[in-house]
């Protein structure tokens, strides 16, 4: 006897466990990585204002190097979902080490690119003097630090492909834990100063990938997987991962232009601008939970060879989009008085702030959209198009950025352009996914 099809109210239910199971986790792991900075900046700014600067300037060196091979995530999460899908978890699982393999690799030339070239980076950055020595001996020590973080994003790819969003979160937790009692014992108790801070940071990021190897190598053994480089595999997760770069660096150079914009209106204006960026990544963290779902669900589906199923979840994480962008939205507006003096109490920044923060809030639907259409391809291994996508978007919102001093507009304008920018993401992805040349099944693409 054949099994009835489930109705669409069951089938709906079916994708809400799905996406809460993986979303939810997966915010509480994304929320714990910028709080590694937090507790950096609290730490070391007791130190005083040089080091304080210092860390700032190198912080910002290490995110940048880190989060252009955020794809070691992304592709390897969609690329493992498949195989899952397929029921094949020793491919599964090979593959993810292909992963991690690559992120050793790129991890080892970051670090053979910073340790001499440390000095140069500060000082284009525009450490001052008395920054810059600070900046230098914490950005060489963490710098020691990145092949572990290149693993953690490539092992966080691996479980999430694996449908497994709880095991990045525990080790999150537990690196954050590990990083503050490590800085705070560095720093203070071993009297090693910004030195100490940044050794606290490489050990926490060196026992997390060390969680993850442990969690990964346990299934590897379990399943059969071989734990040796395949040179093969290597190259294959390299290539797919290229188009996913492509997309990262034209988001990073939109986010660029749009700070260049902002300190050209003036200091309250600049000011202003960080914090309502600051507000922004907030929010793109709870949307790109829903995201990652996404990555994992959809990927799985098409392994399995289910495109129906795929087009559903898909409809669905759109409402699910849609839903908490109406909602975070609605939030943003309530807590505008309360937001802005927890960072300022200058009235010129607040009141350059509050109608710039209006638009953030009316994007926000839009960008719920954009997330969600954003982790449907990224699991349906659709990289180059996201790359196409994003370069178009560039194209786009440059000259519509660099416009607004020109034509006498303020910071409200400058995130009218970056609503823009989201509107044209949303344009582009939804016509993907409409044409339905995303949906290609089986365990490779």
């Amino acid at each position: 006897m054949t099994q009835a099809p489930a109705t669409p109210k069951a089938a709906r239910r079916q994708h809400d466990r799905e996406i809460i199971a993986l979303a939810v986790p997966a915010f509480g792991a994304l929320v714990a990585e910028p709080l590694f900075v937090m507790v950096d900046s609290a730490i070391v700014g007791h130190l005083g204002t040089a080091q304080l600067a210092g860390l700032g300037v190198a912080s910002a060196l290490l995110l940048t190097a880190v989060s252009v091979f955020v794809f070691l995530a992304y592709a390897t999460t969609a690329a493992v979902a498949r195989r899952v899908g397929a029921g094949d978890l020793q491919a599964a699982i090979r593959q993810g080490m292909d992963g991690i393999w690559l992120a050793l690799l790129l991890g080892a030339a970051v670090v053979a690119v910073v340790l001499p070239t440390a000095p140069f980076l500060v000082e284009l950055f525009g450490a001052s003097d008395t920054a810059a020595p600070y900046a230098i001996t914490y950005l060489r020590i963490s710098a020691l630090g990145i092949p572990a973080m290149l693993v953690v994003l490539a092992a966080t790819g691996v479980l999430r492909g694996l449908q497994d969003t709880r095991t990045p979160l525990y080790v999150a937790i537990a690196g954050f834990i590990a990083n503050a009692a490590l800085n705070a014992g560095l720093v203070y108790g071993a009297d090693l100063g910004i030195a100490g801070s940044a050794w606290g940071t490489v050990i926490a990021q060196c026992g997390m990938a060390a969680a993850y190897l442990v969690v990964v190598v346990r299934g590897a053994h379990k399943h059969g997987a071989s734990l040796r480089p395949d040179a093969a595999g290597i190259r294959a997760s390299a290539q797919a991962g290229v188009p996913l770069l492509v997309r990262t660096l034209s988001l990073r150079a939109i986010l660029m232009i749009a700070t260049a914009v902002a300190a050209r209106l003036g200091d309250a204006d600049i000011a202003a601008h960080q914090i309502i960026l600051s507000l922004w990544s907030l929010l793109a963290f709870a949307l790109d939970a829903i995201a990652i779902a996404g990555q994992a669900i959809i990927g799985r589906y098409l392994g399995a060879g289910d495109a129906e199923g795929a087009r559903a979840a898909c409809r669905r994480m759109v409402e699910w989009g849609i839903a908490a962008g109406v909602i975070l939205g609605l939030l943003v507006v309530l807590a505008r008085p309360l937001f802005l003096p927890l960072f300022t109490s200058d009235s010129a920044v607040q009141d350059t702030a509050l109608p710039a923060l209006l638009v953030v809030a009316i994007s926000q639907p839009i960008c719920g959209v954009v997330f969600v259409l954003d982790g449907v391809l990224m699991g349906a291994g659709d990289g180059p198009y996201l790359a196409w996508a994003m370069v178009v978007t560039l194209a786009v919102f440059t000259p519509v950025a660099l416009l607004v001093p020109a034509v006498g507009g303020g910071l409200t304008a400058v995130w009218a352009a970056m609503t823009l920018m989201m509107a044209v993401r949303m344009l582009t992805l939804w016509l993907r996914t409409r044409s339905g040349r995303w949906i290609v099944t089986g365990a490779t693409r």
